[in-house]
């Protein structure tokens, strides 16, 4: 056991505690509006990808609302946009079970998709259209699995209609991880069959990385098939190496 990997167990288990030690204590000083919500898990957040050692480099504009879609590579990426930019977060329901990471989903007012379910998914579209109304920008990731990072597989649409009906703008946004030694991206991925604990253990003992978040410009789609396809290929452009307008700017691990 490499001392690496214990000192950043040590201080995960540490940071999502704390974590929920301040949400009760914000529980008891009254209602969880969805801002409350939000800082709450980006500041929470912050701290988890700190205790990861991972740093953050961000290129463009974070979204104050709207959907926001994005690639999908590990169990990591909704810790860094969170501490990116708060937000309802659209994910699958099996987080609910995960330890200390399902509670914090579920206080953070997550949305739980089963994609075996055509029921889920037209009620969790429901609950998309009503949060869009709300202060916070929406992110799901529309490939509905994540994979080792050689493609982006084609986005699913149905979770892009209640932006595209209500004529709210869509940004995209593209996550790629970085290993300083050369170390390939996929060796951070999480895909197939792999355990999340395992895989766990294994991005705990990662020596010095970063994840690269860049976002697009936001848009509006008349068409949820159209805003599938467009942003799938936006993204797929910039992990290809296209330009991304803003500049960038880096959250340290600490």
């Amino acid at each position: 056991m490499s001392l690496r990997r214990l000192r950043r167990a040590v201080a995960l288990v540490f940071a999502l505690a704390v974590g929920i030690i301040r949400l009760a204590l914000m529980r008891l000083r009254g209602p969880l509006t969805p801002e409350r919500r939000g800082a709450w898990l980006q500041s929470t957040s912050r701290r988890v990808a700190c205790s990861l050692g991972v740093g953050i480099k961000i290129t463009g504009q974070p979204p104050a609302h709207g959907l926001v879609v994005s690639n999908h590579l590990s169990h990591i990426d909704a810790i860094i946009y969170a501490a990116v930019v708060p937000s309802v977060m659209v994910a699958k329901t099996e987080i609910r079970s995960w330890p200390l990471i399902g509670m914090m989903a579920r206080a953070c007012g997550t949305l739980f998709v089963d994609r075996e379910s055509r029921s889920s998914a037209l009620e969790v579209t429901e609950q998309v259209a009503e949060r869009l109304k709300g202060p916070l920008p929406v992110l799901f990731f529309p490939e509905g699995t994540s994979t080792d990072g050689s493609e982006v597989l084609r986005f699913h649409s149905r979770l892009f209609t209640p932006a595209v009906e209500a004529g709210v703008p869509v940004t995209t946004a593209t996550i790629r991880y970085v290993i300083e030694d050369g170390t390939p991206e996929r060796e951070l991925c999480w895909y197939g069959d792999a355990l999340l604990m395992p895989h766990l253990w294994k991005a705990l003992g990662v020596k010095g990385f970063y994840a690269d978040v860049r976002f697009g410009e936001p848009k509006v789609y008349l068409d949820r098939r159209e805003a599938a396809d467009q942003t799938h290929d936006e993204i797929v452009a910039v992990r290809n190496g296209a330009y991304v307008r803003g500049e960038a700017g880096m959250l340290q691990p600490a």
